[in-house]
């Protein structure tokens, strides 16, 4: 059994961070879940792999039988990705495959709980919002800052929270294989294990499909607004972000070829990435370089 270090130390990792979770250290720790696991499964046999989980689950049945829950949570998809680097495969594929797996496991714990739990998540949240917003219902408050906040306003955000949990659980998912990704593959490579990294980001493209999906979403979005289901409104309310998230790659990308192609200064296209996500018509820059062959005529040799 290959044994070192270096892996008994992330095996120690895992088991903290996974005791963690029970904690308010959880809200924090989650985004990081991912990484052991896959750093242990890229750098060792599957065997040996194995072996390192042993000692963590008997400790976890000690503290509670729930931690052997989340550790096969958290370990399923760090397997799938650390999989993908051993194969070489590429930096977008790990992601996808990790972001994918994380994601299809909180779809299967959302039916497992309501299915055989009674769990009832738009309760649950309905009852979060409330506590949350209760603060602002205070009289006092309200007559403090002169703005009265009403229980329909509250039901229109718990409304609201409820129809975005698809982009929540999406978005979650991509952002913990992200992280797991920039934060794992220079590790593993000290530890002699080459992953490949994300091209430049002059190269990010998207999809050209992403256009027709935009305007699916706009057909979703006109269907909700003259129907009184919620499952049209689901759509159109989770459908869209997605998009508008892409097209913000898609202009980062473009402000980083453009700054390359101009030979800019450096700083100028991490500012011009950092105003797409607060300057919202900047992402149809994106729209206009995924319709329009804006790199090849910038990047054209002018006569």
């Amino acid at each position: 059994m290959k044994f070192s270090f270096k892996s008994a130390v992330w095996s120690v990792v895992y088991l903290l961070l996974l005791l963690s979770l029970l904690t308010p250290l959880s809200v924090l720790a989650i985004f990081f879940m991912m990484i052991p696991g896959v750093i242990l499964f890229a750098s060792l046999p599957v065997k040996s792999f194995i072996w390192h989980l042993v000692p963590v689950a008997i400790i976890l049945v000690v503290f509670s039988p729930i931690y052997l829950l989340l550790l096969l949570l958290f370990t399923l998809p760090a397997i799938i990705m650390g999989n993908a680097y051993k194969k070489k495969k590429s930096a977008l594929f790990a992601l996808m495959a990790g972001s994918g797996a994380m994601l299809a496991e909180y779809l299967l714990l959302l039916l497992i709980g309501s299915v055989i739990f009674q769990f009832d998540l738009s309760s649950y949240i309905d009852d979060v919002v409330r506590l949350t917003i209760e603060p602002l219902t205070n009289t006092s408050s309200q007559m403090v800052n002169g703005f009265v906040w009403t229980p329909e306003m509250t039901q229109d955000v718990a409304r609201q929270t409820q129809l975005m949990i698809p982009f929540a659980l999406v978005v979650t998912s991509l952002v913990m294989a992200l992280i797991t990704h920039l934060i794992a593959r220079p590790i593993l490579k000290v530890m002699g294990v080459v992953v490949p990294k994300f091209p430049p980001a002059r190269e990010w493209r998207m999809p050209r499909a992403l256009i027709w999906y935009y305007f699916l979403a706009l057909l979703f979005e006109v269907i909700s607004r003259q129907s009184d289901g919620t499952y049209w409104t689901m759509i159109a309310v989770n459908l869209s972000p997605l998009i508008n998230l892409g097209f913000m790659i898609q202009a980062i990308g473009f402000f980083f070829f453009l700054s390359h192609a101009k030979k800019w200064n450096p700083v100028v296209p991490y500012l011009l990435a950092a105003a797409v996500f607060f300057i919202g018509p900047l992402r149809i820059i994106g729209i206009i370089d995924l319709a329009f062959p804006l790199r090849e005529a910038i990047s054209k040799p002018k006569r």
